[in-house]
């Protein structure tokens, strides 16, 4: 076979999963490659990877590739379909009330935005109706979505002529010298992350008004294309209004003006203060323990979400009341691994609630309140068997306390007991958004979280730990994430200073992911987002601090309540 020079090829080939390939003319944009085999995916391509980078559907194809689809049931799809769906409403809200200013704030777990609308009365309901109108107008018109680059004076101008303070202290510390910008109707704006090509695929959304703002629906993951009924959440709620009234204690409404803070020399007082709240909560929270006369103290929350320095901070606001809670641990209740529950997978399921032994739990709740001296058990996780553990008796009123993910599950403790029972849901629950059209995900804060902890206690690297991070997820939906509402107090275990202090420590972690592994594409979003922050002085975090569980230092670590 002889080598010869020649012209390329005026057609490429895309390679698609499962050994399907399409060919055309170089430099078609991928979208129309994929339009020949959207049928083949169970939910609408609003991206692609090729290559292994995540290009939007806009992408022209100059080169022979490797091409996986991003549909809307994966969590690039999701955040792509949900962050385009904003855009449009931040561009129809702007053409038809230009005098107010509309905020995205917190996410609702039945798939939706919380939005406020500030500068003008709240919406109402003809006025919300209007939007919703227009919008589906313009998505059955399916018009453009324009990507621009632009230099980044050129966007402080524009921002400066809309009056939009927010982004104006973002950009203050960009470090590169342009921004990428989305054009619709003579509008523009930043929009952290890619985006789809037209407003066409944005067919599935709702609003409603609600709680003096309202919502913005769309569909979750595992039901791409349809809306689920609005949920109830007042604990919820409760905990995001109680966090507002920190940021505002704090002057502290989103990233720009926690840079500003840093930069001024504030660090100190933005961590101290924002400390000295978290602090006052657990106290809080250990006074109600104390007037309901709880004899069992529940605490339950996600991965990563802090529930390990929330319980024993809240324990140490209890010693300091007189009450000592005995530490009941719930993983010494699994079943013999045999009669472990299989998940869909034919696998053990240790996180269903039927691997643990409930009878056995609950016979031994009702003899040590009933202040009976019992044998607790101790699973031997080696061997994957339960034996016999510490003889152990509770003194006169002595609370229980179990820490575990099913703490809010109502099957975990019998219903007599309803009424001497105390749920404590923990997570980091809000997060300071990048600017008001602009969220920061919170899911996206407790990976980051178990990121630099994992790396520091287990010495997994950043790529094994988002390699495992969509099996968790899945995990938290179905154990944990219905049950939340269950709570008595829900405490919300973000710090508004906590991304700028592990950014130090999860940036380098991050580089370290290998551009051809697939971890890659999150590692670099997680990078990207990180970028906005400046870093913050970790010496003056205390050793107390939610923050240090997973930085390290705690004083907390090897806390233990005396069993006397």
């Amino acid at each position: 076979m002889s080598i010869q020079i020649t012209q390329p090829s005026p057609t490429i080939e895309i390679h698609l999963p499962g050994g399907k390939t399409l060919s055309g003319p170089r430099g078609t944009q991928i979208a129309e490659f994929l339009a020949k085999v959207k049928d083949d995916f169970s939910a609408p391509i609003v991206a692609a990877i090729i290559n292994n980078q995540i290009h939007e559907l806009t992408f022209p194809v100059e080169i022979e590739s490797h091409c996986q689809p991003v549909t809307m049931n994966t969590a690039d799809g999701a955040r792509i379909y949900r962050r385009s769906l904003v855009f449009l409403l931040e561009m129809v809200f702007a053409q038809l009330f230009p005098s107010g200013r509309l905020n995205i704030d917190h996410s609702v777990s039945s798939g939706g935005f919380y939005c406020e609308v500030t500068g003008r009365q709240a919406l109402s309901q003809n006025e919300l109706g209007s939007i919703k109108a227009q919008m589906q107008k313009l998505i059955e018109e399916d018009h453009s979505f324009v990507r621009r680059e632009i230099p980044i004076q050129e966007a402080v101008q524009y921002f400066q002529q809309r009056g939009y303070e927010d982004k104006l202290r973002l950009l203050k510390y960009r470090s590169k010298d342009y921004l990428t910008l989305y054009s619709f109707n003579g509008q523009m704006d930043y929009m952290h992350g890619y985006m789809v090509p037209s407003t066409g695929y944005l067919k599935w959304f709702d609003l409603k008004l609600v709680n003096g703002g309202f919502l913005l629906q769309f569909p979750r993951r595992h039901a791409p294309t349809q809306l689920e009924p609005m949920g109830d959440y007042p604990k919820l709620l409760s905990a995001f209004r109680q966090y507002g009234d920190w940021l505002e204690t704090l002057n502290i409404d989103n990233v720009g003006a926690l840079n500003d803070a840093i930069e001024a020399g504030r660090a100190d007082e933005i961590v101290l203060v924002s400390e000295a709240l978290h602090e006052q909560n657990f106290a809080d929270v250990a006074q109600q323990i104390v007037q309901k006369k709880s004899r069992i103290i529940l605490i339950a929350g996600p991965t990563s979400s802090g529930k390990t320095t929330s319980s024993r901070r809240l324990a140490i606001q209890l010693l300091a009341r007189g009450i000592s809670p005995f530490p009941l641990e719930l993983d010494h209740y699994f079943v013999d691994r045999e009669k472990t529950p299989l998940d869909e997978n034919g696998q053990p399921d240790f996180e269903t609630i039927e691997a643990l032994n409930l009878t056995r739990l609950a016979e031994d709740l009702q003899k040590l309140i009933s202040g009976e001296k019992i044998q607790l058990p101790r699973f031997n996780f080696k061997a994957g068997r339960s034996e016999e553990g510490d003889v152990v008796q509770l003194q006169k009123g002595q609370p229980v306390i179990l820490e575990g993910i099913h703490g809010m599950n109502p099957r975990l403790i019998p219903d007599r007991w309803s009424d001497s029972v105390f749920r404590v849901y923990v997570s980091a629950l809000t997060q300071l958004n990048l600017d008001r059209h602009n969220r920061v995900s919170t899911t996206d804060t407790r990976l980051i979280r178990r990121i630099v902890r994992d790396a520091r206690e287990r010495g997994y690297s950043a790529q094994a730990t988002i390699s495992r991070w969509e099996s968790v997820r899945r995990g938290e939906k179905r154990h944990i994430f219905p049950y939340q509402e269950n709570a008595d107090v829900m405490f919300n275990s973000a710090l508004v200073f906590e991304l700028a202090a592990l950014k130090q420590s999860a940036e380098p972690l991050l580089r370290l992911v290998p551009h051809t592994a697939p971890e890659y594409i999150e590692a670099r979003r997680l990078l990207a987002f990180l970028e906005w922050f400046l870093p913050l002085d970790v010496s003056l975090i205390p050793a107390n601090s939610i923050v240090r569980e997973f930085l390290g230092g705690s004083s907390l670590k090897d806390f233990k309540i005396w069993r006397g």
